[in-house]
């Protein structure tokens, strides 16, 4: 089947997410714009405007209420889902490049880049109180002085946020007190997404050094590892099949001189179980930044540097990848 295509976006895509019925897929890149889309025909339902630079990163909670947004303009906005009416803004000294909501929607995370002379922080902010937003005081505010975060994930129950990191760490935070509970070195360069599995017992990290990797939740004990000739730069587990997909391809940088063939711009599917490729999905004009499956697991998602989102439906238990256009 062919997919649907998203054109909502004038720069390269930085984040896509489905809520947790998966009618509704939330898009944001680098430009000041995140957009709602009905994910079942690709129409856009709305967007939210007040960002003044790049979005780096977009959440919604569990029962899409609220969305939550990060961008490079040093700020976190949450949003009314509905409304698109900005309920809070958070400002920061560096730029957002990670936010999240905990299981309860009440708690939400964010991380700040460390740049001019800033160091990385997370912090955690709740949402019950509202002494916190108006101060803009987090309760609790991590600093990351080793290396920065690049993408975070809460862990199951709220207890902990999950956090992957730019020389290739994997770090569990506790939402309490902030330390470091449990630390993982698994990768050799950047980890550039970190996605959960459906129960939240598990996690993929896709990092810069080729790989993607599987992990258990709780103990970061490292499962299974996945292996291209290209950076990763995100990776989704199938909520019904022995499934993950990766995008990546070679830095944006180098694209234009390659043909899309030889850049290696597919959506790439192996089993999880036993490591193997076995499919590909064309598309994209350029380096698949971010992937996404529908909670049902009946298509999934993907935004590439070509600022364009594109949803495929597919048979996750029998389908031809040579088919797709």
């Amino acid at each position: 089947m062919k997919p649907i295509l998203l054109q909502g976006h004038e720069r390269s895509i930085t984040q896509i997410k489905y809520n947790r019925e998966g009618d509704l897929l939330f898009s944001v890149a680098k430009d000041p714009i995140a957009n709602v889309w009905y994910s079942v025909n690709g129409e856009r339902l709305g967007t939210y405007t007040g960002h003044t630079g790049a979005v780096w990163c977009v959440d919604v909670d569990w029962d899409t209420k609220n969305v939550l947004t990060g961008s490079a303009d040093n700020s976190c906005r949450l949003w009314d889902c509905e409304t698109g009416k900005q309920l809070a803004l958070l400002e920061t000294s560096s730029a957002v490049r990670t936010c999240g909501f905990d299981f309860s929607g009440n708690i939400i995370m964010f991380s700040t880049d460390k740049q001019m002379g800033y160091q990385c922080f997370l912090n955690y902010f709740d949402l019950r109180d509202p002494q916190q937003i108006e101060d803009n005081q987090p309760y609790q505010s991590v600093p990351c002085s080793e290396s920065k975060i690049t993408s975070a994930v809460w862990g199951p129950l709220g207890e902990f946020v999950i956090a992957g990191h730019e020389n290739g760490e994997i770090n569990q935070y506790s939402a309490k007190s902030g330390e470091i509970l449990k630390a993982a070195k698994e990768h050799t360069k950047q980890i550039n997404d970190i996605q959960s599995s459906v129960d939240l017992t598990m996690l993929i990290s896709a990092s810069k050094d080729c790989t993607a990797k599987l992990f258990d939740s709780t103990s970061l004990e490292h499962i299974k590892t996945f292996k291209t000739e290209r950076p990763v730069n995100s990776a989704a587990i199938s909520p019904i099949m022995d499934h993950v997909v990766m995008g990546g391809g070679q830095e944006a940088m180098e694209v234009t001189t390659t043909s899309t063939r030889i850049g290696k711009f597919e959506a790439r599917f192996f089993h999880a179980a036993y490591e193997e490729e076995f499919g590909r999905v064309k598309g994209h004009f350029g380096p698949i930044n971010c992937v996404a499956f529908h909670p049902d697991g009946k298509s999934y998602s993907s935004g590439g540097e070509d600022g364009y989102v594109r949803i495929h439906y597919f048979d996750p238990h029998y389908f031809d990848f040579e088919l797709e256009a």
